[in-house]
């Protein structure tokens, strides 16, 4: 088994946040709406690294509305992925109808969690817009679901299937890195 390989480290991580800061910037620029105010921007992560690259985003950019979505029961694999499920909250304070929202993920690759994520969002209001950010795509679509904006394109040297790709950001993790590799067994240890 091939050990897990570094891809960005913690100056490339924030790099490539600032890229991704500079291209939903453009968006906002080009919208010709304010960044506040009604029909105004949202920054939409999904939990668990999502939402803290949507905080990092909104603090390049200026914005207020930041929110956090929990799409564990709206997985299509909710039965496979874990007897137990750990349901955290949807902290959105703000209401989404009118708004332009940039769902900010850390990887995409079947697209399935984009489709959760769709579906939780339009149980909270109807948005203006919505846009898709991620740091990193691997490729590997199982839906018809592309990025607006991704900081890392990995669809040219694409990741073997069996492959995990890992985005680390503190404070969830010890340090800002993403690393591809296998996946590891359920209750093996990193090496």
């Amino acid at each position: 088994m091939s050990p897990m390989r570094v891809l960005a480290d913690e100056q490339r991580v924030r790099n490539l946040v600032e890229e991704l800061a500079v291209a939903v910037r453009h968006d906002i620029d080009a919208s010709g709406n304010a960044i506040s105010g009604p029909g105004g921007w949202a920054l939409v992560g999904i939990r668990s690294r999502g939402d803290v690259l949507a905080q990092r985003l909104a603090d390049h950019l200026g914005i207020e509305r930041v929110g956090t979505l929990d799409i564990t029961l709206y997985r299509d694999d909710l039965s496979e992925a874990n007897a137990q499920p750990i349901v955290r909250t949807t902290e959105i304070p703000f209401a989404i109808t009118g708004l332009n929202v940039v769902l900010i993920d850390d990887v995409l690759m079947t697209g399935r969690s984009i489709r959760a994520a769709l579906t939780s969002l339009l149980d909270l209001g109807r948005a203006k817009r919505v846009w898709l950010a991620v740091l990193v795509d691997r490729g590997g679509r199982e839906l018809p679901i592309s990025a607006d904006h991704a900081a890392l394109d990995l669809r040219a040297e694409p990741v073997a299937p069996g492959d995990v790709v890992e985005v680390n950001l503190t404070p969830t993790d010890e340090s800002d890195q993403i690393v591809v590799g296998p996946r590891q067994a359920e209750g093996e240890a990193a090496a």
